[in-house]
């Protein structure tokens, strides 16, 4: 039998390569070939060392972040002079909030969404809770999932101070206005953080256009490592009263990366960011568009399926959200396993959403997302075991 993949050469992704149909692809995806040798040269090159040295090696380490930075400044149309690395998304906006507390008062407000990944809930969160501010959140529409911009536009008041948003849901794929957004927070004063996380996969994404203070991604959910990326308006970079040790620089964006980089990621990061360039965002959003249409179509014509978020392709990433009636998600789940299927059930950290949804004590959604390496006979699978869930 020919392989399903063979037109996607799946040779670029060494662990998509297999029986498995990949849908797991919104928690996570498999890392691209060159990501693979750019982590493993880096580490056998000799040039391990630390940034800032007299030596040939440590000059390879400062050309590596500076060159990194570039390359993903690129992908992000952002200023590389804000291009910071760490650990994940959710450490780096803890280690950011932790920032913002500081600088944060009894009266002041942070408004957020009931669409967000709790990486950008919790953090927001506690720093109100340790200085004192408010925070709310805007709600969504049931079952459509779109963010409900009058209640954002009411909760948006003179004395807040951020707006903390999702590019896309995680969970249901919704991708709000976010050009409507920052305008409102700007009509008051307010920053405006980006959780792009869910957004950068599939879509171009333009951290200068948008106008945002801070954008946060995360390379391993565009076939790079295990990393996180954030991109700060450099001036609110080098006025944020970070917590650093005494050594580390002042200013630019190593007083935000805590530590010693992780220099095999961050290689892998770059070139990651390098491939996603030379494929084209947009080219990248119009195959996993036309592979996930028919996944869309194909559950929303299930009688027994309901669909959580947009129902059409106008809006929104290719991750659907479903649940199967006389059916669990985690039941659901298995039995695309044993299918060799993979999906993800539960709420994928979306708290908010599937509390939202009412679905919090029913095991939440199954969630299946289209990534580049997913095929049209990876959705036919998928469908035909839903169907049989009948």
């Amino acid at each position: 039998m020919t392989n399903p993949r063979a037109q996607f050469s799946p040779t670029r992704f060494p662990g998509a390569n297999g029986e498995w149909a990949r849908f797991d692809g919104p928690a996570g995806t498999q890392m691209v070939d060159v990501a693979i040798r750019a982590a493993s040269e880096w580490s056998a090159s000799g040039n391990n060392a630390n940034t800032y040295g007299a030596f040939a090696q440590a000059h390879a380490t400062d050309a590596l972040l500076e060159r990194a930075r570039v390359v993903v400044g690129q992908l992000l149309d952002a200023d590389p002079r804000g291009v910071c690395f760490g650990a994940n998304m959710t450490t780096m906006t803890f280690a950011l909030t932790r920032a913002i507390a500081r600088t944060l008062q009894p009266g002041d407000r942070v408004v957020g969404t009931q669409l967000d990944h709790d990486a950008n809930v919790s953090p927001w969160r506690i720093a109100c809770e340790e200085s004192g501010a408010e925070h709310v959140l805007a709600p969504f529409s049931i079952p459509d999932g779109r963010l409900d911009m009058k209640a954002l536009a009411d909760l948006i008041t003179p004395n807040t101070k951020w707006v903390a948003v999702t590019g896309a849901s995680n969970l249901i794929g919704t991708m709000p206005d976010l050009r409507a957004v920052i305008a409102l927070a700007r009509h008051v004063g307010a920053r405006v953080f980006v959780d792009a996380v869910h957004l950068v996969p599939h879509m171009p994404v333009s951290v200068r256009q948008l106008g945002c203070d801070v954008l946060a991604t995360s390379p391993y959910k565009w076939y790079g490592p295990h990393a996180g990326v954030m991109c700060i308006e450099p001036n609110l970079l080098n006025a944020l009263p970070v917590a650093k040790v005494r050594p580390a620089d002042d200013v630019g964006p190593r007083r935000f990366e805590t530590g010693t980089p992780n220099l095999e990621n961050i290689a892998a990061t770059e070139a990651a960011a390098r491939f996603l360039l030379e494929e084209g965002m947009a080219n990248i959003a119009t195959h996993e568009r036309e592979v996930f249409a028919p996944l869309l179509e194909g559950l929303l014509a299930m009688p027994h399926v309901q669909v959580w978020g947009p129902p059409t392709l106008e809006a929104r990433t290719p991750t659907v959200a479903f649940t199967v009636r006389g059916t669990t998600p985690a039941q659901v789940a298995h039995a695309l396993a044993a299918e060799k299927i993979a999906v993800w059930d539960g709420s994928s950290y979306a708290v908010e959403v599937v509390s939202r949804l009412g679905l919090a004590d029913t095991g939440g959604v199954v969630r299946a997302g289209v990534v580049r390496y997913v095929s049209h006979d990876d959705v036919a699978r998928l469908l035909s075991v839903i169907r049989s869930l009948a």
